[in-house]
């Protein structure tokens, strides 16, 4: 944790994992709290924001999460079929 304020770029990659459990609730707030203002942070994945509250699970860290990620936010929402589906890779 003490490295975090000097990464310039924190990924979250596809973070819909199912329900959160208490600690890494916490872990993920802290995360975000610590480089909060210090560099760009991308979350990128499936899971629309408004379902956020739920996989987070406690309304008051999902508001304190959500808060810090999208304070100053650029969206960019990707059309068009998945690369996997046009393989024929049989992904759904």
């Amino acid at each position: 944790m003490q490295k975090l304020p000097h990464i310039r770029l924190l990924d979250f990659d596809d973070p819909d994992l199912g329900p959160l459990a208490d600690m890494d609730r916490m872990n993920l707030l802290e995360v975000i709290e610590d480089s909060h203002g210090y560099g760009s942070t991308i979350v990128t994945g499936q899971l629309r924001i408004g379902h956020w509250h739920e996989t987070i699970g406690e309304p008051s860290i999902a508001d304190a999460i959500l808060d810090r990620l999208f304070h100053n936010v650029y969206k960019i929402k990707l059309k068009g079929d998945s690369m996997l589906r046009s393989d024929g890779l049989g992904y759904t």
